[in-house]
């Protein structure tokens, strides 16, 4: 499970009210709603959750849940690596809630780190993407706390991570579009948002400096990331990876 996916878990758990008890603040369900809505958020497995979710919507086409709901569904796809149906379901999500910043951010993370180099609609992918990640952007600013629970402290944080996510999909975009000092100052932009270190995110800044032919900042940004604590295993082959890419990138240099 990617850190990234963790910080979304996060969030997505705090607009479903924390616990399964209890609906997002101000909205008011019914019993039988709400136990659909446990049935989701309490799923044991991705295609599970993806089936009560489907289940919720089919029973209640109009609920105030809707939109939460399907963002659960976006994102139990998105970890069975099932890009299609993840954006598919992120989009549903955005048509029953417009202000879903979650389904913005995963739509806009899928379709920058799924395009390709020569794919004919990059362009148009790309665009999107982007034109997602800003809207998240703005909307984050002003979203208001999900749970009367919550700190003030504790919500800023969540939204400046949810604003890392988006800055590094824009970066993504751009390694794409080969503009790496625009990556580079996307990915830092996200390291300097989040609230707490993401391992993924400077792993990328890494591989940009990379890219950009500055193998010094890969090379010292490599070693932050591996100095990090509850660093992640499967992330250290690809620090290794990125390492000898820099030190040959260097060493091509003198």
């Amino acid at each position: 499970m990617s850190n990234r996916w963790i910080a979304r878990l996060a969030g997505f758990m705090l607009v479903a009210g924390f616990a399964a008890a209890q609906a997002p603040t101000g909205i008011k369900v019914s019993k039988k709603e709400m136990d659909a809505y446990n049935s989701v958020i309490n799923a044991p497995s991705p295609d599970m959750q993806i089936q009560e979710a489907d289940k919720f919507v089919t029973s209640f086409a109009d609920s105030k849940l809707k939109g939460t709901v399907l963002f659960f569904a976006a994102n139990a796809a998105e970890r069975k690596g099932d890009t299609t149906k993840a954006i598919v379901y992120a989009q549903s999500s955005l048509d029953a809630d417009p202000n879903n910043f979650q389904a913005m951010i995963l739509i806009a993370g899928e379709l920058a780190r799924g395009t390709k180099e020569f794919d004919l609609d990059k362009e148009e992918k790309l665009t999107r993407a982007d034109k997602l990640a800003n809207q998240a952007m703005e909307v984050v600013k002003d979203a208001p706390k999900p749970n009367p629970q919550l700190t003030d402290d504790k919500w800023n944080g969540f939204k400046k991570d949810f604003s890392a996510q988006a800055h590094e999909d824009l970066g993504m975009s751009a390694v794409v579009r080969k503009k790496y000092d625009v990556a580079i100052t996307e990915f830092k932009t996200a390291i300097d948002t989040e609230a707490t270190p993401n391992a993924t995110t400077m792993l990328r800044l890494a591989a940009a400096y990379d890219q950009a032919g500055k193998p010094d900042d890969a090379l010292a940004t490599l070693a932050k990331v591996s100095a990090l604590p509850d660093l992640e295993p499967s992330l250290k082959p690809f620090i290794e990876h990125e390492k000898v890419n820099a030190e040959k990138l260097k060493a091509g240099k003198k």
